[in-house]
This record gives C-alpha cells, sequence and structure tokens, in this order.
C-alpha cells in the first residue's frame, strides 16, 4: 500500500497533488484508489467541490469521509480545514467496496443483515471501517448486530463529530451518496494479500468512588445512586450549563465495564430534567466511576499498548481519536501522543465523537479512547520499530507526576473512608458481645424473608433462651454471664455454617435463627444438636448450663408478628415443661 497524505489549500495546489498521484500510478502497479476525507469546514458545498475534483481527475477512485472535530496527518494535529489520505494498493488481490446506509432504529437490522450476508457471500472482506453519525443514533443495537459480522473481520472506525462540540450537526458522505447527517458509511477492505490490525488505547485510569447507575434509557443517562446525574457532576466536576459544559466535563469521561472490556463515556448534553445525553449507551445497574489522564501516564501506554502495532509493521495507520483527547491536550501537545505512530508506518485520522472497535468478537463503541487501525499488503516489508526507542521529551522523567500522586492520596483516602464506613454499618446492625445480628437487624431479615416468600417456600425459626440466666449474672457475676452467651452465639454460628441462615441476638440471653428453604423438622433436628452441645458445656464458675428452645414454620398468609406469637408460645412452653428442651409448633 502507498499512500498520499494531502492538505486542501487551494484548487490548484490539489489538482497538482492529485496529478502527481496519478503520475506515480502510471509508473507503479497500482490497483484500488481510496480517498478518506476529514472536515472542519462545515459547509456541504465546500467539500461537495473537493470530492467533484476527485471525480474528475481520478475517476476511478473511491471516497469516503466525515465532518471532525480536528484532523490527523502524518500523526500530527493538523491545522487545515480539510485534510485526506489517498490510499493506492499495489496488489491485484486487495478489493475495497464502500456502502452508505441510513442510520435508523427502523431499518438497523435490515441494513446490517444484507452487510453481513454480502460479507459470508464475499470472502474476501477481512475488515470494516465505519464512519458514522452517533448522536442520538442507536449505537446499542448497531454495535450488537455488527458483532454478529464473521469473527475473522476486523471492524473499526469513528463518529462524525464537529469543531465545536456545543454544535450537535455532523454528517458522513461517500462517493455517489449524499451528505447525511443520519448515516453510517462502510468500507470494506480485504483480499488474500491484506492483512489487518487493529487495537485501543486509553490511558485514563478510573477513580475510586463509585456510583451506580439506576435508570437510563439508551444514551439517556437519568440517575447515578437515585439522584439525578447532572447533579452528581455538578457536586463533583463544580461544572454548571454553559456554553462550556461539553469541554469542561470531556476530560473525566464515566468509566465502565461492558462484557469485560473497560469503556468510557462522554458527556454530550445536558435535558431539561437534569438528565444526560451520553455520547454512547448507558446500562442499568452498572457501576460507574469518573476517569482522568495525566501526560506521563498516557504516553506510557501508549508505548506500551501501541507496540502491538508497530510488531505488526503496517504500511498505513489510521487513527481514531476521541476529540475528549484533544481537549485534554490542548492544540499545543495533541500531537505527543500520536506522531509516534507515523515512525512506523503513514498515519493519518480524525478526532471522533465517539470510536467503534471489535474487542473479542463484540463490536464496542468507546469514548476518550485511540483506536488504531494497522493494514498492509503481502508479507511485512520492513523492520519492527521498537517504539521504547523513540524520544518523547513528556516522558523521559522517572518522576511520578504530580496528578497521579494526588490522585492516588484520594484513592487512599477513599479506600480508608470507604472501609471505615462499612465498618461503621457492621457495627450499625451487629451485637456487639455476640458478632450476631442486633435486634432491629434480625427483625428486619425475619420480616423481609416472611414478606417475600413464596407460597409453597419453606421457612423455620427458632428461638433461644439460657435457662435461668438471671442467676448467673446475680450469683457469678456479669463476666461468667457472658461467657455463657458467647458460648451459645460460637455454637450457632458453627453449627448453622453450611447452612443459609440469619442468626440474631434477640433480647438478653435471647436468640433467633432464621432458615428460609428449611422445614419444621430440619429446624427442630439443628435445635436438639444445638441444645445438646451447649449444655455439654461446664464453666469455671457457673457450671453447666441449659437452654430452652422453641421452633415453628411459617404458615401460608401469616405473617411476620404471627411467626413472633407462636415461636414464642413454643419457646414458653419449653420453660413450662422443665426447660432444656426443644418444644415445635
Amino acid at each position: 500500500m502507498k499512500q498520499f497524505q494531502i492538505t486542501y489549500k487551494t484548487d490548484k495546489s490539489f489538482i497538482k497533488e492529485l496529478d502527481e498521484i496519478n503520475k506515480w500510478r502510471s509508473d507503479n502497479p497500482s490497483y484500488a484508489t481510496i480517498f478518506h476525507i476529514y472536515s472542519e469546514d462545515m459547509e456541504e458545498a465546500h467539500i461537495k467541490h473537493v470530492c467533484d475534483i476527485i471525480d474528475e481527475k481520478m475517476p476511478d477512485a473511491q471516497y469516503l469521509g466525515c465532518t471532525s472535530n480536528a484532523n490527523i496527518l502524518g500523526g500530527a494535529w493538523e491545522n487545515a480545514k480539510i485534510i485526506m489520505n489517498c490510499t493506492v494498493c499495489e496488489y491485484p488481490t486487495t478489493q475495497a467496496k464502500i456502502v452508505q446506509m441510513p442510520f435508523s432504529q427502523e431499518t438497523l437490522k435490515e441494513d446490517v443483515r444484507r452487510l453481513k450476508e454480502y460479507c459470508e457471500d464475499n470472502p474476501w472482506v477481512k475488515a470494516v471501517e465505519i464512519h458514522a453519525t452517533v448522536i442520538g443514533m442507536p449505537i446499542r443495537e448497531f454495535c450488537e448486530e455488527l458483532s454478529t459480522l464473521r469473527r475473522d473481520i476486523q471492524v473499526f472506525g469513528g463518529g462524525a463529530c464537529v469543531p465545536n462540540m456545543d454544535n450537535k450537526e455532523s454528517f458522513v458522505f461517500s462517493k455517489g451518496n449524499k451528505f447525511s447527517k443520519a448515516s453510517v458509511v462502510f468500507l470494506l477492505a480485504g483480499g488474500s494479500d491484506f492483512h489487518a490490525y487493529s487495537t485501543f488505547i486509553s490511558g485514563w485510569r478510573p477513580l475510586k468512588r463509585k456510583f451506580k447507575v439506576t435508570k437510563s434509557q439508551g444514551q439517556i443517562l437519568y440517575e447515578l445512586d437515585g439522584q439525578p446525574a447532572f447533579d452528581i457532576y455538578k457536586k463533583f466536576l463544580k461544572v454548571d450549563r454553559n456554553a462550556k459544559l461539553v469541554s469542561n466535563t470531556l476530560e473525566f469521561p464515566l468509566f465502565m465495564d461492558h462484557n469485560g472490556i473497560d469503556v468510557q463515556r462522554c458527556l454530550w448534553s445536558v435535558g431539561d430534567d437534569d438528565s444526560i445525553i451520553m455520547v454512547a449507551d448507558m446500562t442499568e445497574a452498572t457501576d460507574v466511576r469518573f476517569a482522568y489522564g495525566d501526560p506521563q501516564t498516557i504516553l506510557s501506554s501508549i508505548r506500551r499498548d501501541g507496540q502491538t502495532i508497530a510488531d505488526f509493521r503496517p504500511d498505513i495507520i489510521q487513527i481514531f481519536s476521541c476529540a475528549s483527547r484533544k481537549a485534554f491536550w490542548g492544540n499545543e501537545n495533541i500531537s505527543d501522543e500520536t506522531i509516534l505512530f507515523n515512525s512506523v508506518a503513514p498515519s493519518s485520522g480524525f478526532y471522533t465523537s465517539g470510536e467503534f472497535l471489535r474487542v473479542n468478537g463484540d463490536v464496542c463503541n468507546f469514548n476518550t479512547t485511540l483506536v488504531l487501525a494497522a493494514m498492509r499488503e503481502g508479507e511485512p516489508k520492513k523492520e519492527v520499530v521498537n517504539l521504547y526507542d523513540t524520544k518523547l521529551d513528556n516522558i523521559e522523567s522517572d518522576k511520578i507526576p504530580l496528578i497521579s500522586r494526588l490522585v492516588s492520596f484520594i484513592d487512599a483516602f477513599t479506600a480508608e473512608l470507604e472501609e471505615l464506613n462499612a465498618k461503621l454499618k457492621q457495627a450499625s446492625i451487629t451485637d456487639g458481645l455476640t458478632r450476631l445480628y442486633n435486634r432491629a437487624e434480625i427483625e428486619r431479615r425475619i420480616r423481609n424473608a416472611v414478606e417475600q416468600r413464596a407460597p409453597k417456600e419453606n421457612l423455620a425459626l427458632i428461638m433461644f433462651d439460657i435457662d435461668n440466666f438471671k442467676s448467673i449474672n446475680d450469683v457469678y457475676g456479669h463476666k461468667e454471664g457472658d461467657k455463657v452467651i458467647i458460648a451459645l452465639s460460637d455454637i450457632l454460628i458453627r453449627e448453622t455454617s453450611g447452612s443459609f441462615s440469619y442468626l440474631g441476638r434477640w433480647g438478653g440471653e435471647e436468640f433467633m435463627v432464621l432458615l428460609p428453604g428449611q422445614d419444621i423438622n430440619e429446624a427442630a433436628k439443628l435445635a436438639e444438636k444445638i441444645r445438646k452441645e451447649f449444655a455439654s458445656i461446664s464453666y469455671d464458675a457457673a457450671g453447666p448450663q441449659t437452654v430452652s428452645v422453641g421452633v415453628v414454620q411459617a404458615k401460608h398468609g401469616e405473617n411476620a408478628d404471627a411467626l413472633y406469637v407462636r415461636v414464642d408460645k413454643a419457646l414458653y412452653k419449653a420453660k413450662a415443661n422443665g426447660k432444656n428442651q426443644v418444644v415445635t409448633m
């Protein structure tokens, strides 16, 4: 593959460059020719004019493109409004086909089905490149449908974007098709001598604080932790509704797990109800965390994770980088994370509103991510470039970046708070002496179990009461009484460890054992075993002690209060009959 990179300045200079490409094509083996056109210029007429020139000077060439947040040429940010790369295939076996289709909920499945059938009928297809309008589109369904393509097909690409992130009117286009604000363009490439490899790099790290997505629908995020989503952004990022809202939040995407892959999600706008429209879909019940980036960490990950691209030894590299990364770096430093790849192969691309990549068979939609697609024809023609041998001043220092140290401090502090909160929560529901649930918690669990019990589901309850306990405290003291209580609680824990049960201290010397799924006979056997084991212990001062036990099984339609009354009656009967026994009712 031979790639020519072009910045459109004037018709005269552009035509001159096309003439030079045509001369090269006439002097060298050349076959399929594809232009990628990326534009910060939002005027359709200007882009169409460029396309008309290509049609005139190179009628056999195919082209596709989209509007962009910014452009990449030679592995670096290019300030020109319109840039192009012209890829000329040097093997006759390499094929390319461009397909543009509507991007709508109504036609999505049928359109992707046709694409899938084409790929099945044409085994030469090895890569599918995507350019799509993504805001407000059914991205989740789109990715799920694309995931059904042959597993050997690489899938990668980016979402059309705009220079001003507050403007949502991005569009895509291709040869022979109209410019569209609701469309997807596919470039199908392959052949027996064509090879492709794609990967992604993030470099952003999640903060420790987790939030739960408690309400969402598609790209609309309504609630985090039961609160309006934008309230969380206002509290933790100190942002408000203004012209800089998107740019002020791009650097802190939400980090979440998607089918075992870490993906990030960026805010696009805010609804009147404080919901948030995200660039990609959110999933309810998912844990999310804000993520952050620091230059040294990102560039280190570029070298580490990008080496697989260098090892592939490609002819060209396509770059799809999120607009949030450009916002993070700023114009002065944005090229630092992409320039390395131009030392591997000619590298070009654009800054997107979202990135597509197939990972482990699933097509994923990313934000704040760098997606790289490497392609070549034939066997590798050059030596592997070691990215670690390439000097970058920004990452030569061994000093840990300040932001990383601050975040490490915050994370460690957060971890301590979470641990303390967990201990406080446990203490609030636990009896300090016995390690069992306290009265309030065991009562809550019994009530929930009774209310949620299925009609034919067994549920047993056992109540224990240490016999003559007041005399133990009166004669031998409270320390000896505590030993007796702890001994019974230890037996309860030990004898129920292999079963699903809840244990609680009901009163001073009274205990409850809740046994979901067990009937009264199973519960009575357990109660008898515990009674015997407790009676076999002899204390230093108090000697052997005994316990009386009541056992009941929940009845259909019975509430928790009625269950308490019956188990208390069973225990009272055990006491009245002479103590040290188990009574069932």
